[in-house]
């Protein structure tokens, strides 16, 4: 029987991929223990993920209880075109005003458009969540 092709992507490629794709499915843990999954933009800082949201917000809620969550990030439509990478870790949710804006400004810059310095938060009761320090880190390209 053949061996199975390493399909993983490399650390430099993952950097790129997710460098080149900022949406993400955010997965939290609703209260019954279920998947709570979200389509999100987010930004990598220093290892990190940002992304913003309401602080009421189901997926900042879930995250405040229980920190553990997983990103999704992927592109492609057919089989051999699938590319993903999958991120496991714990959220910090931020409610600090100048740190949500510096997010906010990340994601801006992030798009190619620069935010105005000042520019306040387009959300009532903004909050940035942050997964920092990544636990687990998968990868996969259909070649």
């Amino acid at each position: 029987m053949a061996e199975r092709p390493d399909i993983r992507l490399t650390a430099d490629e993952q950097a790129a991929f997710l460098r080149a794709n900022r949406k993400c499915a955010l997965a939290t843990l609703d209260p019954a223990g279920f998947p709570h999954i979200v389509a999100m933009n987010f930004t990598a800082r220093d290892g990190a993920f940002y992304m913003t949201s309401y602080g009421k917000a189901q997926k900042v809620v879930n995250a405040r209880r229980d920190p553990r969550v997983a990103l999704m990030v992927e592109t492609g439509s057919a089989y051999a075109e699938l590319k993903g990478v999958m991120v496991r870790g714990r959220c910090e949710i931020i409610d600090d005003p100048d740190v949500v804006n510096r997010v906010f400004g990340w994601l801006s810059e992030d798009r190619g458009e620069p935010r105005p310095a000042g520019q306040e938060s387009p959300a009532p009761a903004p909050a940035a969540l942050q997964t920092d320090h990544p636990r687990r880190r998968r990868s996969k390209e259909f070649r």
